[in-house]
């Protein structure tokens, strides 16, 4: 078990094998799960410039997939939300917090319905780009152009966030 857990942590060591930690993270942060990725990439790009591109284009599919399983969950809930209306209207008894509504999903299904698949552009966010891309499946907007608008707007925010943070980490350090 040990050789296990020593073999996982190699994997995802930065220095080793950079871009593959940079897909996890940024797959990982783009599901509901508070992460932050753009640390990890900058990081990678200051030890080693020459995958600015790469490290770019990795973080971005590893978000977006990450948005696009979002989307899955959205829509996997809100057929289990129907299914739980259609059992109450049975007589089985409602599922607790069934009609609770916050105002970030009433905020998220107002612009979600008023802009379609084009709302995901803003799924780079932070605090609301993540929900934004479970309620468009839970709105059930057509997945392929919401993954598209999801990568695009992905892209730009990585190739922005880690030129930024590169110059930053190069004047300072």
């Amino acid at each position: 078990m040990e050789a296990w857990i020593h073999q996982l942590l190699q994997w995802l060591a930065l220095p080793e094998l950079g871009l593959s930690t940079v897909f996890v993270v940024a797959l990982v942060s783009a599901t509901l799960l508070p992460l932050g990725s753009e640390p990890v990439v900058a990081a990678l790009v200051s030890a080693n410039p020459d995958l600015f591109w790469p490290a770019i284009v990795v973080a971005t599919a590893g978000n977006t997939l990450g948005g696009a399983i979002s989307w899955w969950m959205g829509l996997a809930a809100h057929q289990a939300w129907n299914k739980a209306k259609k059992l109450r209207r049975h007589g089985e008894p409602p599922p607790q917090n069934m009609h609770h509504k916050s105002r970030w999903n009433r905020i998220a299904r107002y612009w979600l319905r008023k802009y379609g698949a084009k709302a995901c552009l803003l799924s780079w966010l932070p605090v609301v780009g993540d929900p934004l891309c479970a309620v468009a499946g839970w709105v059930r907007l057509p997945f392929w152009p919401c993954v598209a608008y999801m990568a695009v707007g992905k892209f730009l925010r990585y190739t922005l966030m880690t030129a930024g943070l590169h110059q930053i980490i190069l004047r300072f350090f």
